[in-house]
């Protein structure tokens, strides 16, 4: 062996010789603040490549070369990092671990209680997006017919609005981009709801909240529906559509650097030749007719985005029916509105954790309203019957709305944040019957502040308090909230939500002289389970609401807030895109028991918008093959009660009652999807009331109450058949992807 291969041999024989005495052996055991063990934690020494992972027990053991004080580090996905100097001099050496876990949007428990959430934000619980609302069948494309189909939501055709958990359709309101919108229904006539003002394609998020929501929301006693409106579009496009009740036209542009855009659009609406093919119960003397017209631009800041949306409506109806106490007379009804809606929002970050949100809203709306007694030639005539004569009037009616609101948020440590802010709102609502004029003013002001707080991914809190001013009653109020929620597993969790609501009285009240009223409120009470995962959602909830200080209206028109009432019920909600390939269905259930004292009730009864029992079966199906999907969609209501209510002096009597017969409605659409051209299109065929089912929702009573008639749909049936037309964007494959 050569020399100085042998003293090479000799010093690596001594260096390994002398190898175990410098090793340190360093075990122990890993475990959560909950001590529960987690298995695959990497632990190693800083600038050594000596470590090891934790095994299915939590267990690690490793040996160090090392000497002296030395960092441990510990690292596990989902788990705060850990760093701890430990001393190494060859004796072993036992260290246990307790990690904290690291919040994150992406795995942390959300608040659910009282809310359905869709839109593009990480942590939603998906229920319905834009592409759901077109294809609901049977919903023709409106906003509150959709959400008519998950539960809380009643099966009211009469009259417009959401009518939620045994509130009224007032006790609704729906809010864009932080405000409220004061009229988001095109203008009706008795006894049929009218449409949404908007689009579902405006907006990119929606939260329908039946109780509990944000304190950053008022005067909405049971329930909000909260839109964020779309940032900017996908890229420059052009649009047409054509049907049988309508027209319209379109285009949006978005700038070259993508950091701007501008749109408009105009609608024009005619049921002429749509009423020719199909006949109506009532007989139209001006047939519905509405103009529409919007326009849009967005910028892009450098943190954020700055928002801009008007629109403008104008619409005539005129409408004549037999006189309920005189079949030789007519009722005339006709209605000319003018509503004109803006909307600038503002969101930006503004470094180091903080958010800013300004909103500001201002809204015209006008009703010119002419009521007629008419004669079977159509001429206006007096009877010198004082209950049928007061009839013959004229109303004109104006609503200016102007709103600001200022929302500031800071983001503590993980997702936790804190947030606060204000708005005002300044209203005015004139009123001119006959030569007699009513004028209202109202300065509104709120102060709110709301906390997400995130102890763990398993467990959350929502704590929030709302104060209030009104001038229009001159009270303060000072509304709590609260929600918990907590992981129970993966995919499922529990929450709890608590909240105090107030909303002022309805401007007609005002119409009658000086009243002396104040707030009505509701308090809610809500216990949720859901499981959801990105195919399937399974959601339980059960709910208490107490309503105090409700108005009453006796025949003296002195009106109070001695009303009362409680609402309470469980609720069932299924969606499943999973279980059949290409199918998407969805199942909800609602009972509810609810009374109240209010408006002419004598007593504390069930109102005669609430059903016991409501259930919708949606379901949707996309065939790639043939570019076609058909979507269905049946609706189940309980009979609602229905009342006569007959002045005896100061109070009301009920005089009949009785209940309607259950409601039942099957509705389905077909969507085919082709080009030509240049131009992506999208032929759709909808129709309500398949099966002709003969529904009533309720009765008007003749001036003694001896004489009741139904009040049922104006036609059995709506048919609509349209073809959307669009240059710049294939829309096609959204509606594939989303199983339209």
């Amino acid at each position: 062996m050569h020399p100085t291969t042998k003293w090479l041999f000799i010093i690596f024989m001594v260096f390994d010789a002398t190898k175990p005495f410098a090793q340190t052996k360093v075990s122990g055991i890993v475990k959560d603040n909950h001590s529960r063990i987690i298995k695959g934690v990497t632990i190693s020494i800083k600038g050594s490549y000596d470590g090891g992972a934790s095994d299915s027990t939590g267990k690690f053991s490793f040996k160090c070369y090392d000497k002296g004080l030395q960092t441990i580090i510990v690292k596990s996905i989902g788990y705060k990092t850990v760093q701890q100097s430990i001393m190494l001099s060859g004796t072993p050496i036992t260290i246990n671990f307790s990690l904290h876990e690291e919040i994150n949007e992406l795995t942390a428990v959300t608040v659910t209680a009282g809310s359905f959430e869709a839109g593009d934000k990480k942590r939603a619980a998906t229920v319905l997006n834009s592409l759901d609302v077109v294809t609901v069948g049977g919903a023709n494309a409106d906003i509150t017919n959709a959400l008519k189909t998950l539960p809380g939501a009643q099966q009211v055709g009469e009259q417009e609005g959401l009518f939620v958990r045994g509130g009224t359709g007032y006790e609704t309101k729906q809010f864009i981009d932080g405000t409220m919108v004061a009229n988001p229904y095109s203008a009706s006539v008795p006894d049929i709801a009218s449409r949404g003002r908007f689009s579902p394609f405006l907006f990119k998020g929606t939260v329908f909240s039946t109780g509990g929501y944000s304190a950053q929301y008022g005067q909405a006693l049971s329930s909000a529906v909260i839109l964020e409106t779309i940032d900017l579009p996908e890229s420059s496009q052009a649009s047409a559509s054509v049907s049988t009740v309508f027209v319209g036209a379109g285009l949006q542009e978005l700038a070259k650097n993508k950091k701007s855009s501008w749109g408009i659009n105009y609608g024009y609406t005619n049921l002429a030749f749509y009423f020719a093919l199909v006949p109506q119960g009532p007989t139209y003397f001006h047939l519905p007719e509405f103009h529409s017209a919007d326009a849009n631009f967005r910028i892009k800041t450098k943190g954020g985005i700055i928002k801009y949306y008007t629109t403008f409506g104008a619409s005539n109806i005129g409408i004549r029916r037999p006189n309920i106490d005189s079949f030789n007379l007519n009722n005339v009804y006709g209605i000319i509105n003018y509503n004109w809606y803006n909307n600038l929002s503002w969101r930006e970050y503004l470094g180091k954790g903080w958010h800013m949100n300004l909103g500001s809203s201002f809204s015209i709306n006008t009703d010119k309203i002419n009521l007629q007694i008419q004669n079977k030639l159509n001429q206006r005539v007096y009877t010198s019957i004082s209950y049928i004569d007061s009839i013959n009037t004229a109303i004109t009616s104006y609503q200016n709305l102007s709103q600001v609101k200022a929302v500031f948020e800071k983001k503590l440590s993980g997702i936790s944040a804190i947030r606060f802010g204000g708005e005002y709102w300044y209203g005015t609502a004139k009123s001119i019957v006959k030569d007699t004029n009513h004028l209202l003013t109202d300065n509104f002001a709120s102060l709110f502040s709301e906390a997400d707080i995130y102890l763990t991914n398993d467990l959350a809190a929502k704590v929030g308090v709302r104060g209030e001013y009104t001038s229009q009653v001159n009270q303060l109020n000072v509304a709590p909230r609260l929600s918990l929620a907590y992981k129970t597993g993966v995919h499922s969790q529990v929450s709890f939500a608590y909240g105090q609501f107030y909303q002022k009285p309805e401007n007609s009240y005002y119409y009658y002289g000086n009243q002396n009223l104040g707030y009505v409120k509701a308090t809610h009470y809500l216990l949720n389970y859901m499981r959801t995962t990105t195919l399937q959602t399974f959601r339980f909830e059960g709910f208490y609401k107490k309503y105090n200080n409700l108005i009453e209206t006796p025949p003296t028109y002195q009106f109070d807030n001695r009303g009362s009432g409680y609402a309470q019920g469980l609720e069932l909600f299924w969606r499943d895109k999973k279980s059949i390939q290409g199918l998407d269905y969805w199942v909800s259930y609602s009972y509810l028991d609810t009374k109240r004292q209010f408006d002419k009730y004598p007593s504390v009864i069930t109102p005669t918008f609430a059903a016991k029992h409501t259930a919708s079966l949606v379901v949707k199906r996309f065939f790639n093959q043939l570019n076609t999907g058909f979507n269905f969609t049946y609706n189940y209501a309980s009979g609602r009660p229905y009342y006569y209510f007959q002045s005896t002096g100061n109070k009301y009597m009920i005089a009949d009652e009785g209940t309607t017969k259950d409601y039942n409605t099957f509705g389905c659409s077909v969507n085919y999807l082709t080009k030509i051209k240049k131009s992506f299109v999208v032929l759709v065929g909808s129709v309500t009331n398949v099966f002709n089912s003969s529904n009533v929702y309720g009765y008007n009573y003749n001036h003694n109450g001896t004489y009741k008639q139904e009040i049922n749909p104006p036609a059995p049936r709506f048919f609509f058949i349209g073809a959307f037309i669009s240059w710049g964007v294939d829309k096609r494959q959204d509606a594939i992807n989303n199983n339209l």
